[in-house]
């Protein structure tokens, strides 16, 4: 049987590490790695051979596509191709499926892998309901949080990690878990406790996580959150609830006394795990984790210094100047989502902790614009009916 061809969007940590991964597989290849980069300049790239710039030639020699760019504009205009074209794409752009993923929900076949939380979460969603538990939280833990961190500081991090500044700030001042915890409420049926999210401080998964268990009963309905537990390893976590007739086995099984009972998950791998995803849709498995049809959580843009007319903002996600809040959508009618502001020039004073509208700024025309004004017009609709 013939290899099922792999192509890749993208040429960073994810992708870099997934090529690798994927070489040890017999029955998966690499065809082709879709860069913005001129092929020369990607001299140490693995697999340089399969580079290409053109979209059109990385379908013609896929089956299936990884998108990986962590670029909401770019991923959606490459997506928006894909799918014309029938192809199946696996992500893992967390990015792309808040700002823009809901508007490609019934336009073809693309989901979120697992390796990143969300995706992590979704699977441990999938493991618990399976065994009856009915979950109250989809928790994510983070080590540190800096709001307005230094770019020296960050560029010390990114060059030890090897990863980007951009992402290394991005997970630094809290931009990407409310990214993540934002796509788990919209894609697992839950929804946040609050604007910017609970991130409650706690010195071990299990105390925190009652804590939001609770949080989410007196609500009514599961959350999407975050603990801050210095020093943890990389964890997801669920927080459920069982049939009174399993309390006793599960006691005996470790879990506690109950009501609450914390499913954890202490690794997510990331390029590793995608490997599982691209099985799971050869094999018929269907969606893992999308946008949904109509989100209800957005990530907006919050200022981190004043920012005056004339002033540019390159790029939202990781940037000096801006940070992500998860809010809802219906709320916050207007709000500029931070994975659209790229490349816009700034039309009046904002003050630090503002929450950015598009009446506030100048963005260039994309496809991305385009699908968040026709996913804000349908939560608009919808919170009138």
């Amino acid at each position: 049987m013939d290899a099922k061809r792999i192509g890749i969007v993208g040429t960073g940590f994810i992708a870099r590490g997934l090529i690798l991964a994927l070489a040890e597989h017999a029955d998966l290849k690499v065809s082709k790695v879709l860069t913005r980069r001129k092929l020369h300049e990607c001299p140490n790239f693995p697999g340089q051979e399969k580079l290409t710039n053109d979209v059109d030639d990385l379908i013609e020699h896929s089956d299936l596509i990884v998108e990986c760019s962590g670029d909401v504009i770019h991923g959606t205009e490459v997506i928006h191709k894909l799918l014309t074209a029938s192809l199946p794409v696996v992500t893992m752009n967390a990015e792309f499926h808040v700002t823009t993923g809901s508007y490609f929900v019934n336009k073809g076949f693309v989901t979120e892998a697992e390796g990143d939380q969300p995706g992590c979460l979704a699977i441990l969603k999938e493991n618990a309901v399976s065994m009856g538990f009915k979950p109250l939280v989809y928790g994510n833990v983070k080590g540190f949080l800096n709001h307005t961190p230094e770019w020296n500081d960050m560029k010390y991090w990114a060059k030890k990690h090897g990863i980007s500044l951009r992402m290394v700030t991005a997970f630094t001042d809290g931009t990407k878990i409310e990214i993540e915890q934002a796509l788990v409420a919209n894609g697992l049926n839950a929804d946040i406790a609050e604007v910017g999210l609970l991130g409650i401080p706690s010195n071990d998964i299990n105390t925190g996580a009652l804590v939001l268990a609770d949080k989410a009963k007196v609500n009514g309905y599961p959350i999407s959150d975050y603990l801050l537990i210095p020093r943890s390893p990389a964890s997801v976590f669920i927080v459920a609830e069982h049939h009174e007739n399993q309390r006793e086995a599960l006691k005996y099984f470790k879990l506690g006394d109950g009501p609450y009972y914390t499913l954890t998950s202490s690794f997510h791998l990331c390029h590793l795990e995608i490997i599982k995803t691209i099985r799971r849709v050869f094999s018929g498995g269907g969606i893992l984790l999308n946008n949904g049809v109509l989100p209800a959580v957005g990530v907006a843009s919050i200022a981190k210094r004043t920012l005056n007319p004339g002033d540019k903002i390159e790029d939202g996600i990781g940037s000096f100047d801006v940070r992500g809040k998860a809010c809802h959508i219906r709320n916050h009618i207007g709000h500029v989502p931070i994975g659209l502001l790229k490349n816009a020039v700034v039309k009046r004073r904002i003050a630090p902790g503002q929450l950015i509208h598009f009446d506030d700024i100048e963005i260039p025309e994309s496809l991305a614009l385009t699908a968040w004004i026709e996913i804000e017009r349908s939560v608009r609709l919808q919170s009138r009916t």
